[in-house]
């Protein structure tokens, strides 16, 4: 299953011609291309959906939707698969 899955962005950085950076879930770090939502900002929160950020929420939002996906195992089966 593919999710979009709410991550912390701790790094931003200009590889050419786009935006990339880190994004932290929960200790867990990934690349991610931020193109879709050049507003981002390191410590804001977006949905990243592979690889690719999608939209930018707030925090609460964030753990809100991390604590249901928490709740319905989705979020160990996303990453079991990275």
């Amino acid at each position: 299953m593919c999710l979009g899955i709410p991550g912390k962005i701790v790094e931003l950085t200009q590889v050419e011609d786009h935006t990339m950076g880190k994004v932290d879930f929960g200790g867990v770090i990934k690349d991610t291309c931020f193109d879709f939502v050049p507003e981002a900002n390191i410590g804001d929160y977006c949905i990243i959906h592979v690889g690719f950020a999608l939209s930018i929420l707030d925090e609460q939002e964030a753990m809100e939707t991390l604590e249901l996906l928490r709740q319905v195992g989705a979020l160990e089966e996303e990453f079991e698969q990275a």
